[in-house]
């Protein structure tokens, strides 16, 4: 979402963590909570992962254990204060594609938000 969304618009700044909003959902944290246990992922700050925290606007910070990605840290949240709700910034994003992958990061404005 942020340091990954500041290099494909040519900013300078090289993300340290992969930040990932999510849709504060049952099901759709029980999916992500699949992934973070693949991931061998371990809270490493407050709050604790649930629902209410996300809800409440924290994020949550992980750093992932398995061999391929040791020591990389993921934030998630669910909403951020530049954005009304998930829907908001899933239809404004911007999506790039390179011939490994396609990423689906915040649109310019919302990035740099003037607020």
């Amino acid at each position: 979402m942020g340091g990954q969304a500041c290099v494909l618009y040519g900013g300078a700044e090289f993300s340290r963590d992969t930040d990932i909003m999510v849709v504060a959902d049952a099901a759709n944290l029980d999916r992500l909570q699949a992934a973070i246990e693949e991931l061998r992922a371990e809270v490493i700050a407050v709050p604790p992962f649930e629902c209410r925290f996300l809800e409440a606007g924290h994020a949550v910070h992980f750093r992932c254990r398995i061999p391929e990605a040791a020591g990389v840290r993921l934030d998630v949240m669910a909403k951020l204060h530049v954005l009304p709700d998930f829907e908001t910034g899933w239809n404004r994003r911007t999506t790039a594609e390179t011939p490994a992958e396609v990423m689906d990061v915040l649109s310019l404005p919302d990035l740099v938000f003037e607020g």
